[in-house]
């Protein structure tokens, strides 16, 4: 399982530092831009694949649950994927991280299908199969032969409505969480670091909390939580199913009716805004751990494609992300690593799909002989001079190809067509954007990109945090890689 993380593009995510924290499912440009290198540099974008001209079929079953298929027939595969609109960012103070311990559960079994025996069928029949939570979603998927699409649609259907949620297995199940979070958070200084840089910069957001949870609320976690939080969000009503795959659209919405049709509905709650307080003025914390290196991370509040007034201002964003960190040309690796080498390493991240208004970061690592101040200053720069110069349309231009490139290799993927459709539906925007993406960023000026860096990238908007290193106990476990790449089951 994994806390915040998409499998399908974790091998792009090594490639930015920034990329390693991100919470939604698409891949920031930062990342698209590192695909389409891996793929070719920035020469001309391919033309679509075939699957992308296949239209997406929408229906809805008579207990509100949503179904979207895309046609993809260039091998006999399916994959289907379930969405609950539910995250750590449905959670309260108290309860953090009962998402993410719902979803370890998901795999412990229900009375038809005891614990094991979910991935065991997966398995015998040829598929694999797994679950991420984020902020704003919890998802499970399977892969497998298309004949056996049957197989993945009975299991979910029996444990969307019929887990068993044992007390004993919660137990163990929670010192694996716990252990988790120890690893992956506690013992790693740059993901305590980019933890409590989170929880400065939002406030009054559920943001503020971590995917996996604070330590003490796990502590007090009980299996009634769960079963309190399971009953609440996880039903047909509120869950999109989606297929892509070489499947028959119609034959699929059949056997959905047949398997998730008589699930009951529940009554879901309706949430509250909780919107972040207006920041008056930059931020600072100082995190000292145990580590080799320093650190620093800084974010700038920015609107979302869900919350922006001007969606255009969105897609200026992601080009400026883009321009930032967009392969070896973009200004960061060229200046600060390679030309001034005040960086050993350094990324801007961006993520236009999340539900609530979200942060533009940049963060990095000082090269030998610089200090993480001299870096701070270096990466305010690199934000000054687009605030202060448009960007160059030979600039602008090999962005752009490169986000073409791209969008056109990631849609390749089966998994990612449907990682796309899913997210922006639990979202709650539009599943049509993912066809509009390489359009509007195709739209984006340089006056944009620069009204962007102007408006957004502001100090009053800033929240800055800094690893400040303790000497390391030899003794101790090396720390694991990775701010919120949880291990996948």
């Amino acid at each position: 399982m994994t806390s915040g993380s998409y499998p399908t593009i974790s091998k792009m995510a090594q490639l930015t530092r920034a990329g390693r924290r991100r919470t939604g499912v698409f891949a920031p440009l930062s990342l698209l831009l590192a695909a389409a290198l891996l793929a070719g540099g920035a020469q001309a974008a391919p033309e679509p694949a075939a699957a992308d001209a296949a239209v997406v079929h929408e229906y809805a079953l008579d207990n509100g649950m949503k179904l979207l298929v895309k046609e993809d027939h260039r091998a006999p595969v399916v994959v289907s994927q379930v969405w609950y609109k539910v995250g750590s960012s449905y959670e309260h103070d108290g309860i953090t991280g009962v998402s993410h311990a719902l979803e370890h559960m998901m795999f412990k079994g229900t009375r038809k299908h005891p614990g094991g025996e979910f991935s065991r069928i997966v398995s015998e029949n040829g598929g694999r199969e797994n679950a991420f939570t984020g902020r704003d979603y919890t998802t499970y998927f399977q892969q497998l032969e298309k004949s056996r699409l049957a197989i993945s649609f009975e299991l979910e259907a029996d444990r969307m409505r019929n887990l068993t949620l044992p007390a004993d297995e919660f137990a163990k199940e929670l010192r694996v969480v716990q252990e988790e979070r120890r690893l992956r958070t506690e013992d790693n200084p740059e993901a305590l670091t980019y933890e409590q840089f989170t929880a400065a910069a939002f406030v009054s957001s559920p943001y503020h909390h971590p995917i996996i949870g604070w330590m003490n609320d796990l502590d007090a976690m009980q299996v009634d939580d769960l079963r309190a939080w399971y009953r609440t969000w996880y039903a047909p009503n509120n869950a999109t199913l989606v297929v892509a795959g070489d499947v028959d659209p119609d034959a699929v919405y059949t056997l959905a009716r047949k398997y998730f049709g008589a699930l009951k509905p529940s009554r879901i709650p309706a949430q509250k805004p909780r919107l972040e307080i207006a920041q008056n003025g930059e931020r600072r914390i100082v995190v000292k751990a145990p580590a080799q290196l320093p650190y620093v991370v800084m974010g700038y509040k920015v609107p979302v494609l869900r919350t922006a007034e001007n969606d255009s201002e969105v897609y200026a964003l992601e080009v400026l992300a883009g321009i930032l960190d967009g392969g070896d040309s973009a200004r960061i690796s060229a200046r600060l690593i390679r030309d001034r080498r005040i960086a050993a390493s350094a990324g801007a991240d961006y993520n236009p799909y999340a539900r609530l208004g979200d942060l533009f970061v940049l963060d990095g690592t000082p090269a030998q002989g610089h200090d993480v101040a001299e870096l701070e200053q270096a990466l305010r720069g690199e934000v000054q001079r687009l605030r202060d110069e448009p960007v160059t349309a030979e600039e602008l231009d090999r962005i752009k190809t490169q986000v073409i490139a791209a969008d056109v290799y990631q849609r390749d993927s089966v998994f990612y067509q449907a990682m796309r459709l899913g997210t922006l539906e639990t979202v709650g925007l539009d599943w049509r954007l993912a066809d509009a993406y390489v359009e509007r960023v195709r739209a984006v000026t340089a006056e944009q990109v620069q009204a962007a860096a102007r408006k957004y990238l502001s100090p009053d908007r800033l929240t800055v945090a800094v690893l400040d290193p303790l000497p390391i106990d030899p003794s101790r476990p090396a720390p694991a890689m990775g701010a919120s790449g949880h291990d996948l089951r």
